[in-house]
């Protein structure tokens, strides 16, 4: 339903080759270049420069790439959204989420998906990212939502939303720790992390992996149960915690904790759905469907 010439503006901008768009969207350069024409006289301005076989945005092409991708997306939640009204959704869905999701992620969504499907019946387990395939495989849950590393190759595994682990001391804490750290200089700082079995910690571990540290090898005083744990624990310990972004946002805000810099660490993962295999409908689908087209709220 979305204006087809904003699509082929977008992937000619995007590619920079009304060739590759071509290719990409499947129809003809002439049509690429119809197209490109109408929206130059519809809005009486030159969106591309070209300069021999290359060709660059201008002001003006920059201005309607920034609306283009914010019109589009609204397009495909449209017609996501009419396609909601067709269907009734009911019967019972029990969630299972690892600790970080429960609590920072999944609350606002839930309380969005039990307002547009007030008859259906969701229930959450909370637990570590493994406690929750567990709970999947043994059919005790529906659907598993979970942090970092893909584990078994009896499950389904759909990333949809992605997350940081950064290293936090408390604004008070009497712990000496400059603004950025070396890989080398985690060994001898006192340090309270996530419990094994958790996706927090086995991200860690794998990013540690990367410049040859063991976990061993580090000054571990507590690995804790949750998060907010963690944060407590931080309260009233000088150390340092590895944690997800999200769970302090507000005490960045109010200064509370700050971040320290892990030189060349890098400790991005992604947020993933896990199911059983051949789980294609029904109200698993429709759930991960809801979450994918929320997650820019999240």
């Amino acid at each position: 339903m979305s204006d087809f010439r904003l699509r082929v503006f977008r992937s000619v901008a995007k590619n920079l080759s009304f060739t590759k768009a071509s290719q990409e969207l499947f129809v003809s350069q002439p049509a690429i270049t119809k197209h490109i024409q109408e929206l130059e006289s519809a809005y009486q301005t030159r969106l591309f420069d070209r300069q021999g076989n290359k060709i660059s945005l201008t002001e003006s092409g920059k201005l309607l790439l920034e609306h283009c991708d914010r019109i589009l997306e609204d397009y495909k939640r449209l017609e996501y959204e009419m396609h909601l009204l067709n269907n009734e959704y009911t019967g019972e869905l029990r969630l299972g989420a690892s600790t970080t999701i429960a609590q920072y992620v999944l609350p606002p969504l839930l309380a969005q998906f039990i307002k547009k499907f007030p008859q259906v019946n969701l229930s959450l387990m909370n637990g570590n990212s493994r406690e929750v395939e567990t709970a999947l495989q043994e059919h005790r849950i529906d659907l598993g939502l979970v942090e970092g590393v893909h584990r078994s190759p009896n499950l389904k595994y759909t990333p949809f939303l992605e997350d940081e682990l950064v290293a936090v001391v408390h604004a008070k804490s009497k712990l000496s720790v400059s603004d950025e750290l070396a890989p080398e200089d985690l060994t001898d700082i006192p340090l309270v992390l996530r419990e094994r079995g958790s996706g927090t910690l086995d991200v860690i571990e794998r990013a540690l992996s990367q410049h040859n540290i063991k976990l061993s090898a580090l000054h571990v005083l507590m690995y804790l149960g949750s998060t907010e744990s963690i944060k407590l624990f931080l309260e009233s310990t000088d150390c340092m915690g590895i944690i997800s972004i999200r769970s302090i946002c507000k005490e960045l805000a109010a200064g509370t904790f700050r971040v320290v810099e892990l030189k060349d660490i890098s400790m991005l993962r992604d947020f993933c759905f896990v199911r059983q295999q051949g789980q294609e409908s029904g109200l698993v689908p429709a759930f991960m469907q809801f979450a994918i087209h929320h997650s820019r709220t999240l």
